[in-house]
């Protein structure tokens, strides 16, 4: 299988003012065409820079994709660095300029001196329009590899990779007689550490390949697949997938998209239960799916003020619970004073469950830990409410 570099370029990418998703959509969509991903790379506005980058990527990939630095003005380099790194020079293209004029000419505009210098592109290079832009790409056949420069504005970019490039690789490549495809399971309330205890031989497989990635409160379990088609990949994922649902039980919550708030809402939505929620120490968007996706069935308070023990909190959710007259209450209180404790409640109309947890990682992910623990600690309850309910109707 080819092997895919990505070279991301933007001074304001290292800034941290932009959040780079070039990057991880052309991944993923490569992916699926069975291109393997070794490295992603982000490199400043510097032409030296990216042409050394350019230049060490050739030696590894057999494609390179930049995206970014296409733009009319001295700090968009990419035309020149990839020209130095090809030991190349750059040349005008006509046709490139007719079609720039035609861009703004639809805008409704005039095209300034400087945008010029976007119809000059490496001398060799196979020229890519941009009929959705001003900012024309290219590609570059160098030792038997390519180098692809495309635009750094999103939906340029995924145009033109859908509409020119695959096409391209496909054709270099004969990518049809390959494909990646990945399939994420979620689990919660059980570590990373814990879950490689329980799965290691897997994870010691070739293909598929089984891997986990941490998230606070959450650990990630992806299966990847290298098949011929969809289907073949499908047939050797889905042992795998029954093998890690029969391991790891009730500790799965979903997978690939699916989250712990979309659970939550089905759960509810198929017992009919109402719940009410008061909360203290998450951020205020803690909840806002509950109430977009099943207004009618949930209830929300903030708490002001915070729960000084578990037993203040059990009686704000029951208070909270009969003022609403909802089936259900739900609690959750976060408290970092000192060492930071989690408070839940989970009460239907006959019994209250209630536990606290204690963190212990990094300050910065003390929220999204808090709100992972104690969703899972809501689906879990709500699994057996239901549960215990239908044993009563059959009763």
């Amino acid at each position: 299988m080819p092997v895919l570099e990505i070279i991301t370029i933007g001074t304001e990418l290292l800034l941290g003012e932009i959040n780079d998703t070039n990057s991880t959509y052309i991944a993923r969509t490569l992916r699926d065409h069975g291109i393997d991903i070794y490295r992603i790379t982000t490199v400043g506005d510097n032409p030296v820079r990216i042409a050394a980058t350019i230049q060490e990527a050739l030696g590894r990939a057999d494609i390179i994709i930049t995206t970014g630095g296409l733009g009319p003005t001295i700090d968009d380099p990419t035309r020149q660095a990839v020209a130095q790194a090809t030991f190349r020079d750059l040349v005008f293209v006509d046709e490139l300029w007719d079609q720039i004029l035609e861009r703004f000419k639809f805008y409704g505009r005039l095209p300034t001196e400087n945008n010029r210098r976007q119809a000059f592109i490496p001398e060799g290079a196979i020229p890519i329009p941009n009929p959705v832009g001003t900012a024309p790409c290219f590609i570059i056949e160098q030792d038997a590899s390519y180098v692809i420069s495309l635009p750094g504005v999103p939906q340029e970019m995924k145009y033109l990779l859908h509409q020119d490039v695959i096409p391209f690789l496909k054709h270099k490549f004969n990518l049809q007689s390959h494909i990646i495809k990945a399939t994420v399971l979620h689990a919660a309330s059980l570590g990373e550490s814990a879950i490689d205890e329980l799965i290691t031989d897997l994870e010691e497989r070739r293909n598929p390949t089984v891997g986990l990635l941490a998230h606070p409160g959450q650990v990630d379990i992806r299966v990847t697949a290298k098949a011929s088609s969809e289907d073949e990949a499908n047939q050797m994922i889905q042992p795998i997938l029954e093998d890690l649902h029969n391991r790891l039980g009730d500790h799965i919550y979903g997978h690939d998209e699916v989250t712990l708030e979309d659970v939550i809402i089905q759960l509810l939505d198929k017992q009919g239960s109402t719940l009410g929620i008061v909360h203290y120490g998450l951020d205020s968007s803690f909840g806002a799916a509950f109430l977009d996706a099943q207004p009618q069935l949930v209830t929300l308070m903030p708490l002001l003020t915070p729960t000084p023990d578990i037993g203040t909190l059990v009686a704000e959710t029951s208070t909270f619970r009969q003022e609403n007259n909802n089936t259900l209450g739900f609690g959750l209180a976060l408290l970092t004073d000192k060492h930071p404790l989690l408070h839940l409640v989970f009460q239907d109309r006959t019994q209250t469950r209630s536990k606290t947890r204690q963190y212990g990682g990094p300050m910065g992910n003390g929220i999204r830990w808090a709100k992972n623990i104690s969703l899972d600690f809501l689906r879990r309850n709500l699994m057996q409410f239901i549960g215990n309910t239908r044993q009563e109707n059959h009763e």
